[in-house]
C-alpha cells in the first residue's frame, strides 16, 4: 500500500467528484521506481471505476500520461507524483475527467486563444513546495488547448537528464527545448511570458479608490479585507498573490492553525480577499508614487490609479550576499530555497552562508541530503537559537566556520567552489564545492519610494501606531515598515491596524 488511510479517505471523496471516464497510459520498467509508480496507480484506479490503465511505451519510462478516453491531453508524470506533487497528480484527474478548475473565467479564456505548439517539460523534486503551482498551471493549460502538452519530470528520478542540462534549481522549465523559467510562477504569469497578458490599458481608466493597498502578501490581503468590510471602494495591485509566503515551507507558529505551508496559506488569502468584492490587480510592477489631488500610483506597465488613500505592504526579499559569482550562478548552484533545490545536490558538498536561524536550519535540512556542509557566518558567533546549535553541532557532515567574509562564488558553467577571508587574520580560503545557499536575512521592497516617506537606513518605512507614514494619507504594514519583528501573524495584524488607520483618516478628511 502507497497511501496511507487518511490520504486514501481524502483521495475517495476527490474521485466521487470525476465527471468522465479517464485513461492512464503507463510506461514501466523493472526498476524500483516503475514498481512504486505501479503500485501507486494500481492503488488508485482500484478506487474509480471511472479510471482504466493501458500499459504503453512513452518517451521515458518509468512515466504514465493522464488522457480522455480516445484524446491525448498532452498531461504527462515521469516519476511518481507524491510528496507536494500529490495534489497535482489528483487535480490533473478531476480536471482531464471534465470537472471545472478554479480559475477565473478570463485565464481560461487566454489559455484556449493561445495558438501554435507547446511542449512543456518541467524539471521538479518532491520536497519542493513552489513546484506544484508550475505543474498545475502547465497540465491545466495542456487540458483545455490541444496545442499544449506538460511532461513533469522528477530530477531524482530521472538525474542524469536533469544533470546533462545544468538543471540546479527547481522547477526549472523548458519550452520546446530551451528554457523557458525558474522558479515559482503562477498561471497569470506563464501566460504573460508566452506574450498572452490581458490588456493593462484599461488599468488607466479605473475610477479613484478610497483605499488602494500596494502588495498582496498577509499585510496586503489583511488591510484590503479591514478596509472593503467598512463598505468603501477597495483595490489590490499587487506582483504576484501570497508575497514572500509564497516561498515559506512549514508553517508552525500561526496561532489557531498548528501547521500549514505557505502556498496553501497564500491561496487561502487570495481566495478570502474574493469574497469582499475588491478589485485585484495581479502581476503588476508600482514604479511610483506621488501625492497630487489624490494619491497617484504609477505603474511599469505606464497606467496610473488614483486612491485618496494608500497602504504599502510590499513586503520584503532574500538579502543577496553581493560578492562575484552569485548572480553570474544563481540556478547555477546558488540557490536561496533548501528545501526545493536541496535534492538536487544529493551526495554533493554544498555551504551555507548566514549563522541565523534560518541558515542553521537550512544546514541541518542540508545536511540529511548532501555530502558535506560548511557554514559561514560572518559573526565571531553564530546567531541561531541553541536548541539549533545543539542540533547542528551533533551532525557528523557540517563544519562551521565563523568570523569569516565570502569574497567570491567560483565556477565556468556552474559553481565549483568559494572563496572566503579569514577576519582576523585577513588570510583567504578556497573550498572546492557544488552548491552555496545563501540565507542572510531580508531587505524591504521599498526602493521605488525614493524620498516621498520616511525610511530608515535599512530602506524600512517608519510608520507610527496607526500605520501612518510621514505622507499624510499613505499608510504602510507589514515587513517592509520598521516593525522590529517580521512574522505573518504580526504583518497581518499590522494590515488590519494600517486598514483602520486609513478608514479613520477618510472620515476625518
Amino acid at each position: 500500500m502507497v497511501l496511507d488511510s487518511e490520504i486514501k479517505a481524502q483521495l475517495n471523496q476527490y474521485l466521487q467528484l470525476m465527471e468522465n471516464d479517464v485513461l492512464l497510459k503507463v510506461s514501466a520498467g523493472s526498476d524500483t521506481v516503475s514498481k512504486d509508480m505501479l503500485a501507486l496507480i494500481d492503488e488508485i484506479a482500484s478506487m474509480s471505476s471511472k479510471i482504466t490503465v493501458e500499459n504503453v511505451l512513452l518517451p521515458r519510462t518509468p512515466s504514465f500520461s493522464v488522457n480522455r478516453v480516445g484524446e491525448d491531453t498532452g498531461v504527462t508524470f515521469a516519476g511518481v507524483p507524491l510528496g507536494h506533487e500529490f495534489t497535482s497528480l489528483v487535480l490533473a484527474l478531476l480536471q482531464v475527467s471534465g470537472r471545472a478548475p478554479k480559475v477565473d473565467q478570463s485565464v481560461i479564456e487566454q489559455i484556449k486563444g493561445i495558438r501554435g505548439e507547446y511542449h512543456f517539460e518541467s524539471y521538479i523534486s518532491l520536497s519542493c513546495h513552489n513546484c506544484p503551482d508550475v505543474v498545475q498551471a502547465l497540465n491545466l493549460m495542456s487540458i483545455l488547448n490541444p496545442g499544449i502538452t506538460h511532461t513533469m519530470i522528477d530530477g531524482a528520478v530521472f538525474k542524469a537528464e536533469a544533470e546533462s542540462k545544468n538543471v540546479m534549481a527547481v522547477p526549472t522549465v523548458y519550452l520546446n527545448g530551451e528554457v523557458f523559467s525558474s522558479g515559482r510562477m503562477s498561471i497569470e504569469e506563464i501566460l504573460a511570458r508566452m506574450g498572452s497578458a490581458p490588456d493593462s490599458s484599461e488599468l488607466a481608466n479605473k475610477v479613484p479608490y478610497d483605499v488602494l493597498v500596494v502588495g498582496g502578501g498577509p499585510a496586503g490581503a489583511s488591510a484590503a479585507i479591514y478596509a472593503a468590510r467598512k463598505g468603501i471602494r477597495t483595490g489590490i495591485v499587487a506582483e504576484r498573490f501570497g508575497g514572500q509566503v509564497l516561498d515559506t515551507l512549514g508553517i508552525e507558529n500561526f496561532i489557531s492553525v498548528k501547521y500549514t505551508e505557505g502556498p496553501q496559506l497564500a491561496a487561502s488569502l487570495e481566495e478570502h480577499v474574493k469574497e469582499y468584492g475588491i478589485d485585484i490587480m495581479k502581476l503588476q510592477r508600482v514604479k511610483r508614487l506621488e501625492k497630487k489631488e489624490f494619491i497617484e500610483i504609477e505603474l511599469e506597465s505606464g497606467a496610473v490609479l488614483k486612491s485618496k488613500t494608500v497602504i504599502i505592504s510590499t513586503g520584503a526579499r532574500w538579502r543577496n550576499v553581493g560578492v562575484p559569482g552569485e548572480a553570474e550562478f544563481k540556478n547555477k548552484g546558488v540557490a536561496y530555497c533548501p528545501h526545493c533545490d536541496g535534492p538536487l545536490f544529493a551526495g554533493k558538498h554544498v555551504a551555507v552562508i548566514g549563522g541565523g536561524n534560518s541558515g542553521i536550519e537550512a544546514a541541518i535540512d542540508l545536511a540529511g541530503i548532501v555530502k558535506h556542509v560548511t557554514v559561514l557566518e560572518f559573526m565571531p558567533e553564530l546567531k541561531a537559537d541553541s536548541v539549533l546549535q545543539k542540533r547542528l553541532y551533533s551532525l557528523p557532515n557540517v563544519t562551521v566556520l565563523k568570523n569569516v567574509q565570502t569574497k567570491e562564488i567560483t565556477g565556468t558553467d556552474k559553481v565549483n567552489g568559494i572563496s572566503y577571508m579569514e577576519r582576523d587574520t585577513e588570510a583567504v580560503q578556497h573550498i572546492e564545492l557544488q552548491g552555496v545557499f545563501v540565507q542572510i536575512g531580508l531587505v524591504p521592497n521599498t526602493d521605488w519610494l525614493g524620498d516621498t516617506v520616511e525610511r530608515t537606513r535599512f530602506g524600512e518605512i517608519v510608520v507610527d501606531s496607526h500605520g501612518a507614514t510621514s505622507l499624510p494619507g499613505v499608510f504602510a504594514a507589514g515587513d517592509c515598515t520598521n516593525s522590529p519583528y517580521k512574522q505573518i501573524i504580526i504583518s497581518m495584524g499590522s494590515g488590519a491596524n494600517a486598514a483602520l488607520g486609513a478608514f479613520d483618516y477618510l472620515i476625518r478628511n
